[in-house]
């Protein structure tokens, strides 16, 4: 096999749910027959954080979470390309030919059957595949994989609106596995501490803010796995300058401050609220922690 010949898959790939991976699974059976690797073209920036800058946080997955759920489906290489003004400015042809061809060096490329590119999102399926032919490439058009029973695909909007309603079991359907924050653990007031409860803290970055309220976890340190609840949002008891992940993990007391934890949503059990004090906060979250135990176990 020559290192040289790629057959990539094109896309942004945010979250790299069932759909994503069903792709890269056909694309790597095509590679396989003709003697090719398997590659993903994703952009970094998301193409909609460059022309909807002033949109909140949307992405499911961190740009190197993304990554390595894509070698995992199956890509031998992740080939990020920049998304800035020179890359949306160019015509569907110049995007073949100078980036896919010319750039990448692709001998192949596959792409849904609803993917645009170019400047003004003048190009897709079709031409994408007549432009490959007129320099040297083959195009791949894929159907896109529909929830089993349902008749709309898997995709990253369905995804994100699942996240913001809270209903993250219905994310973990269409994702193949639970939704994930990976973020750094910071310090926070110690609120938690006081009352029993001790919490890692974590901003979520560029990551979609889910429903606020209270979640059935599981969580990794170390490569270790805890059980545990976490709260998203602003604490309206305590006051809270900007929204915050904090997860009380059962059983777990070692001292965390700057490591990356992964947690996994797997439930949600209530709505933030506002409590008339502490001590009423504090019996609240002995009953989220009955809760959260009843779902996990």
């Amino acid at each position: 096999m020559s290192p040289s010949k790629l057959i990539a898959a094109i896309g942004n790939f945010d979250g790299v749910h069932r759909g994503h991976a069903a792709l890269i699974g056909r694309v790597a059976a095509i590679a396989e027959r003709e003697g090719a690797q398997t590659g993903a073209v994703v952009f970094d920036p998301h193409p909609r954080r460059f022309f909807r800058p002033a949109d909140p946080p949307f992405l499911i997955t961190t740009a190197a979470a993304r990554d390595a759920l894509l070698i995992a489906a199956g890509a031998h290489a992740v080939l990020p390309l920049r998304f800035d003004g020179a890359m949306a400015s160019l015509s569907p042809e110049e995007f073949v030919r100078d980036v896919l061809g010319r750039r990448l060096g692709l001998s192949g490329v596959a792409v849904g059957g609803d993917f645009r590119f170019g400047a003004g999102r003048a190009g897709d399926a079709d031409s994408m595949s007549k432009l490959c032919a007129a320099h040297g490439m083959t195009a791949h058009v894929m159907e896109p994989l529909a929830e089993k029973g349902h008749s709309d695909k898997i995709g990253s909007t369905a995804i994100r609106e699942a996240i913001l309603s809270g209903a993250v079991d219905r994310a973990a359907d269409m994702l193949g596995r639970s939704w994930r924050v990976d973020g750094r653990v910071v310090e926070g007031n110690k609120v938690g501490r006081t009352l029993g409860f001790p919490t890692l803290n974590m901003t979520l970055g560029e990551l979609i803010e889910p429903r606020r309220g209270v979640y059935a976890v599981r969580a990794q340190v170390d490569g270790d796995w805890f059980d545990g609840v976490a709260n998203f949002g602003r604490r309206p008891t305590v006051g809270a300058p900007a929204p915050l992940l904090e997860t009380h993990l059962f059983g777990f007391s070692r001292d965390i401050y700057g490591k990356t934890v992964s947690v996994d949503f797997i439930r949600f059990i209530r709505d933030e609220m506002k409590f008339s004090g502490l001590d009423a906060l504090k019996t609240q979250i002995a009953e989220d922690c009955l809760s959260a135990r009843r779902l996990l176990g």
